[in-house]
């Protein structure tokens, strides 16, 4: 199945970067993530967050930020976002401690590690 997933990232990819294309690429890129996600067990809070990702979130993902879009508090935030990265769905980016901020995996198969 991660072949398929690849394809709609990369075909959604090349169109983003084309502006009269901008619109049908994320399309692309949100419908190939559902569908290789599609038995992931997210709850709605994680279906919220991930909905915004894919469609062009501003500026980047931080358990506060979670905690204001799901309005949960900060530690469901972090229990929220830790099993999006267990399943590889969301990635830690470099910067850690209280600048800690995630972004989304386009290209993992669901569930696997690293």
């Amino acid at each position: 199945m991660p072949k398929v997933q690849n394809a709609y990232s990369i075909l959604g990819k090349a169109l983003i970067g084309h502006t009269p294309f901008f619109v049908l690429g994320l399309v692309m890129v949100k419908a190939g993530f559902w569908k290789t996600h599609a038995g992931m067990p997210f709850n709605e809070r994680q279906r919220k967050v991930l909905n915004r990702l894919l469609d062009g979130f501003e500026g980047k993902l931080t358990t506060t930020k979670y905690a204001k879009l799901t309005q949960c508090s900060p530690d469901t935030a972090l229990r929220d976002i830790s099993q999006l990265v267990e399943q590889n769905v969301l990635g830690k980016d470099q910067a850690g401690g209280r600048s800690t901020s995630y972004s989304l995996c386009l290209t993992g198969s669901p569930g696997s590690q690293g």
